[in-house]
């Protein structure tokens, strides 16, 4: 099975390389996290995502020193427009901060191209015209091969494609954060567009692992987001449960039925799962082969969804950052 990006064939699980530097507790030692890097792309993983900010840079350092040697044989992504700078925080999508952050990104990936630069977040401060003309320039430049956006509204997204065709669109998407259902999934499928589903083993909770976030390092983003906190958590907990049951069922991994729902949702939707593992890493890329009953995902699906799920997706400091289509 393979999906396309911008013309280009690709195994439709990639590896979110956010994991290796950043948001869920330490990360690994960087030769772990190289090995990891190198033991996906020997193994047939020719998607690779990132941020600059993941790490401010060092994930990007990382794949530029663990694969870069073998640019040829994997496609990268990697976005821009988060600023997280000490206290200076918000979103930059301004010409000149885009083409700066491309040179920059160049240089800790070890690389002279990019294959897909998104926009991390939608920056309400500057015309989409203007923020797409800068990625064109970079296009027509050889620096990189197409853009995207990532947590995107359906109507800002046809806004932009109409100046010049976006590859992909990057969102969080699984069982239990639906919102692309709102909109964006039609307008990608409309204008022939990938939908890249980030987190969609729901934050690690449909790993068939994590059953107290107490457990969970100090410095762990999960610890401040709604539905894993005490007051919403049990609840989760048990919806988690029956699905880890219905997982055992079909005989597959609980992380192989949540990224095999997600692929089920659309031809154009790949999904980029993050860890620092390499045994998840082998269970996670094996869910495109997993031949899971449509009567399963349906289970599942009505186990699992944005009227079951106890609170939102992200806490309100972060609400604020979002473009996508959000449920009341």
């Amino acid at each position: 099975m393979t999906r396309t990006i911008n013309g280009k064939a690709l195994n439709p699980v990639g590896l979110g390389c956010m994991n290796v530097a950043w948001a869920y507790g330490n990360p690994p030692e960087r030769a772990d996290a190289e090995a990891l890097f190198r033991h996906a792309l020997d193994n047939g993983c020719d998607h690779f995502d990132t941020a600059n900010i993941y790490g401010k840079g060092v994930s990007e350092e990382i794949l530029g020193s663990a694969i870069m040697d073998r640019r040829e044989e994997f496609f990268l992504a990697t976005k821009t427009g988060i600023i997280v700078d000490g206290a200076r925080r918000g979103i930059d999508c301004s010409p000149d901060a885009i083409t700066a952050s491309i040179e920059a990104s160049l240089e800790r990936l070890r690389t002279d191209h990019i294959d897909l630069f998104y926009m991390h977040r939608f920056d309400p401060k500057v015309p989409i015209a203007d923020s797409v003309g800068a990625m064109v320039r970079a296009m027509e430049a050889g620096k990189i091969g197409s853009y995207g956006v990532s947590e995107w509204s359906s109507a800002h997204i046809r806004e932009a494609h109409a100046v010049h065709p976006m590859a992909a669109v990057q969102t969080e998407y699984s069982l239990w954060t639906r919102n692309v259902e709102l909109g964006v999934l039609e307008a990608t499928k409309e204008l022939g567009i990938a939908l890249v589903a980030f987190s969609p083993v729901a934050r690690g909770a449909l790993c068939g692992e994590l059953t107290d976030p107490a457990t969970l390092t100090e410095k762990d983003l999960r610890r401040t987001h709604p539905r894993f906190l005490p007051e919403n958590w049990p609840a989760n907990l048990e919806l988690i449960q029956q699905f880890n049951a219905l997982a055992a069922e079909a005989g597959v991994a609980p992380a192989q039925l949540a990224l095999a729902w997600v692929l089920a949702q659309g031809e154009n939707v790949h999904a980029i799962p993050g860890t620092r593992s390499v045994a998840h890493w082998e269970e996670n890329n094996a869910a495109a082969t997993c031949d899971v009953p449509a009567e399963v995902l349906e289970k599942a699906a009505a186990l699992i969804n944005q009227e079951s799920v106890h609170g939102h997706r992200y806490p309100e400091v972060m609400r604020g950052t979002i473009d996508t289509e959000d449920y009341v």
